[in-house]
């Protein structure tokens, strides 16, 4: 069983994904050009903003975002404490420091009481200038947008929406990628809509920023890309990536989408049905209101279990599964000995030690559904 099933939508879209290869090879077409331009304002128009930039990988998305705010020495920025590595990174990277605040039990998602406490507290330390927050949607759902922007809007911070995991779930109806004052997505393979190598994108409603993106990702491009009016980074969805891409976005959009959440509702029958909640293991919520894309179906293993015997055992079955993440933010080794080493984040503490993640795609069948939620329910 595969964790994430790329091979299978391969074979299910090779005929048309094998054609816009070949026509970007045929057209030696490999950097920009009309798929390029042409996925950006599908990708606009599905999300519904204005701007849609393309760039080579998630990380370089969220940095070009930074890089349009000018965060950098002297700045803050608030981002999860449950998330993955990038989203705390690319502040440090800029030379600001990030400023770690603990998730919710249920979502994972950042909890809006604690974040407006930490602004509170970092407010009046007065050490460092308050400049913006991350919100990432992660695995596939939405962050609490209504409560993250009110408070946002109520300190005077940028909101930067990390949408990596989270592309095709929604919020009340708007798209997720919509809600930041700039929104980041990442096509890595695993995504839940994924390229064959690396990609990103950023989107935004706002003008100025949107030019000094296209800028900072062509080395600082003015006129054309050899007039240089600021100093940028090299990077640029290549071609195939978009042309594959688009191929992938259609299925995304058509079928896939839907069917992800047939396989997560699959899970979650199964399991319910089988008591394990009575068992103490925890499901991921959905709640009203709001959509995933499923990026990942996490539980949390009752207290007590043995994740590593449990990971071994299901191996053997041929069930693979992930764990993420197995240590929060303000923990990793880059941060040692900064502010950012210090923060109060008591669930992240706990679920760091308590996650699974199981194998999900569109394209998994309920044999294989009821095989993994078989193997776990004996194993808790």
């Amino acid at each position: 069983m595969e964790f994430r099933d790329l091979k299978k939508q391969y074979q299910v879209l090779k005929s048309d994904i094998d054609a816009a290869v070949q026509g970007c090879c045929t057209n030696a077409q490999f950097i920009g050009g009309a798929p390029v331009k042409e996925l950006e304002k599908a990708l606009a128009e599905y999300v519904g903003v204005k701007h849609c930039i393309t760039c080579a990988n998630g990380t370089d998305a969220l940095s070009l975002a930074a890089m349009a705010w000018g965060i950098g020495e002297g700045d803050a920025v608030f981002v999860p404490d449950f998330t993955y590595f990038a989203s705390g990174e690319i502040v440090s990277f800029e030379g600001a420091t990030p400023i770690f605040v603990d998730v919710c039990k249920d979502t994972y998602n950042i909890d809006p009481e604690k974040l407006e406490k930490a602004i509170i507290k970092a407010k009046n330390e007065g050490k460092y200038k308050l400049k913006a927050v991350v919100a990432v949607d992660l695995f596939g759902l939405p962050a609490d947008f209504d409560a993250i922007k009110a408070i946002c809007k109520k300190y005077d911070l940028l909101l930067l929406e990390d949408g990596a995991q989270g592309f095709g779930g929604r919020y009340k109806g708007k798209t997720a990628c919509s809600f930041g004052d700039i929104s980041t997505t990442s096509f890595f393979p695993a995504k839940p809509l994924g390229c064959y190598g690396d990609g990103g994108a950023v989107f935004t409603d706002n003008d100025e920023w949107a030019d000094l993106i296209r800028s900072y990702a062509v080395h600082g491009k003015g006129s054309s890309k050899y007039d240089n009016v600021r100093v940028g980074v090299n990077s640029r969805l290549d071609t195939i990536q978009a042309a594959l891409l688009s191929v992938k976005f259609d299925a995304f959009k058509n079928y896939e989408l839907e069917d992800i959440n047939k396989a997560a509702a699959k899970y979650t029958e199964l399991f319910t049905a089988a008591g394990a909640q009575q068992k103490g293991l925890v499901l991921p919520t959905v709640k009203d209101g709001f959509y995933s894309s499923w990026a990942q179906y996490t539980v949390q293993l009752p207290e007590g279990a043995d994740r590593d015997k449990i990971q071994s055992e299901m191996k053997a079955q041929g069930i693979p599964t992930m764990i993420y993440y197995i240590k929060p933010m303000h923990c990793q080794g880059a941060f040692a000995g900064t502010d950012s080493a210090v923060a109060d984040c008591d669930v992240t503490d706990n679920i760091c030690g308590s996650v699974l993640s199981l194998p999900l795609d569109p394209y998994k069948s309920d044999e294989d559904i009821k095989l993994v939620v078989d193997s776990l329910i004996k194993l808790i």
